[in-house]
């Protein structure tokens, strides 16, 4: 047989082998999707008794795919198409990120994996009725479980300096606890310098925002405004939740939900746009290379970069309030009829510590972060426990913003990530922000009269640069890949600060 037929015969081997691997991702993807689905109903419209079935449903569902993504014929397939080079990059890619990701979940058995989503399940129950409660010793016997598990989870993933490493790597990718602690070092330093930049300038007034704002019209406007941002309504829905987030079965299936506050719009209209900048990533996601890495998110970073981008950079910006002013005074006339866009604005943005991190301004709101980092930290590397999480929390939280935390409710309970599990996540929030003002830094250098755009409400030069610099591509690149492929280097934080100097010359007029 003649070279070319052998290397022609190769080929086409290599091409079914390929087909069986994607034909085997896709029924992955519809497993964990539908996952989803049950977590999603969960936190919307599942009825509280149906708690003690829906944690069965999900660990069993759960085993059954933790044994499709580590079977035997899975890994024999990565293995065959691992070191074959006439895979093309972006095949490659994935069959590379396939078996990181298989190589950490072999780490795991079925076992532990049903009990992680059964405890994950009651925790998040336990979680619901201590915040009814006020009551944080009704979550702490259940977060308890989950720490850990978390702990036993760092273990079997294994590390090299710190066991919260292994967590970290799970929502950001080649991410370490000395990286982490590095980055707010740097911080720590330049919001305390910042911050007391403007400490001792007068407040702008804000008391305008203390209103009854009818829960029907917030709604209808957060519709309006996610609309604007192209958020595709034949693609997702918004509904309500205890805590706002997103979740996206397929690119043609992303949701959000919001929390609404009669008494403070801030909360949904605001809590909408960071929950819709998520879900345009997942819309974003190429449909083709569904169940794949190449159209998955790059990492928790990047997907809090999309969504502080739209939040802040535009959606607190002097611009975007402008632009929807009259909407603001049309949908709340008593409370905004004798208040001008620019005091709407600075009011918006006034720097006042929040004990609630969603509600907190952009500067003050990395202390959240730091605050949960390093709970996190302590509470993997069995520095803490959870029995002692209120005090520290409390004391904390007088240290960083000066606060005194009067209930469980509005401290170490008003967050739904540990009862998830979700420990190493807190951190890419603050990595978002950072990459989202980098990223913005540049979509403005290459998109020519952007401010006018945003001015006419015109959002899709913004989005379709996000379109075809990020979530076109999935998964293909890294996170610091991506970055330096956007703005020619890795994350720096100096485009934050650059951003914090310029906006809140504005709002402070310094």
């Amino acid at each position: 047989m003649s070279p070319l037929k052998n290397a022609n015969i190769t080929a086409i081997f290599m091409d079914k082998t390929y087909q069986k691997y994607k034909e085997l991702r896709h029924k992955i993807a519809d497993l964990d999707n539908i996952l989803a689905v049950l977590g999603w109903d969960q936190e919307v419209y599942m009825p509280i008794d149906g708690a003690g079935f829906r944690a069965q449903q999900i660990a069993s569902l759960s085993g059954i795919l933790h044994d499709m993504c580590t079977s035997q014929e899975y890994s024999d397939l990565l293995e065959s198409l691992k070191e074959n080079q006439s895979l093309n990059f972006i095949e490659k890619r994935n069959i590379a990120e396939s078996w990181r990701i298989l190589d950490k979940n072999r780490k795991l058995s079925r076992a532990f994996m049903e009990r992680q989503s059964r405890i994950h399940s009651e925790a998040y129950q336990s979680w619901i009725k201590a915040r009814q409660e006020n009551s944080f010793a009704v979550f702490a016997p259940k977060l308890k479980e989950v720490v850990d598990l978390q702990r036993e989870k760092a273990e079997l993933f294994g590390y090299v300096v710190s066991p919260y490493d292994a967590l970290l790597d799970d929502y950001e990718p080649g991410l370490t606890t000395d990286i982490v602690e590095k980055v707010f070092i740097d911080v720590k330093k330049n919001l305390t310098d910042f911050f007391s930049k403007i400490k001792g300038r007068p407040h702008p007034d804000y008391a305008f925002f203390d209103n009854h704002f009818d829960k029907a019209k917030q709604l209808e406007l957060c519709r309006e405004l996610a609309t604007d941002m192209g958020y595709d309504w034949n693609a997702g829905r918004l509904d309500l939740s205890e805590h706002p987030f997103t979740t996206s079965f397929n690119a043609k299936d992303a949701r959000i939900t919001t929390r609404v506050n009669e008494k403070d719009l801030r909360e949904s209209i605001w809590g909408t746009i960071h929950e819709a900048g998520h879900a345009l990533y997942e819309q974003g996601l190429p449909v083709s290379e569904y169940g794949l890495p190449s159209g998955s998110p790059i990492s928790l970073g990047i997907h809090e970069s999309q969504s502080r981008l739209w939040e802040n950079n535009v959606g607190k910006s002097s611009t975007y309030i402008k632009t929807y002013w009259n909407q603001f005074q049309k949908y709340f006339p008593e409370a905004f009829g004798n208040v001008s866009d620019m005091q709407f604005f600075r009011g918006l943005n006034t720097v006042k510590p929040d004990l609630i991190r969603i509600n907190s301004d952009e500067v003050t709101y990395h202390f959240h972060i730091l605050l949960r980092f390093e709970i996190e930290k302590n509470l993997i590397e069995g520095k803490t426990e959870v029995k002692d999480l209120e005090e520290i929390w409390n004391t904390n939280i007088k240290e960083y913003l000066d606060l005194d935390v009067p209930s469980p409710k509005l401290g170490v309970l008003q967050d739904i990530h540990w009862s998830h599990g979700s420990f190493g996540y807190f951190p890419t929030y603050s990595l978002g922000s950072f990459y989202a003002a980098q990223f913005y830094h540049f979509a403005e250098k290459a998109i020519p009269d952007l401010q006018k755009e945003l001015d006419a409400k015109n959002f899709k030069p913004l989005l379709q640069w996000l379109r075809e610099n990020i979530h076109q591509h999935g998964h293909t690149y890294s996170s610091e890949e991506i970055c330096k492929r956007i703005t020619g280097e890795g994350l720096n934080y100096k485009y934050f600060n650059n951003y914090l100097d310029k906006k809140y010359a504005e709002v402070y007029q310094i």
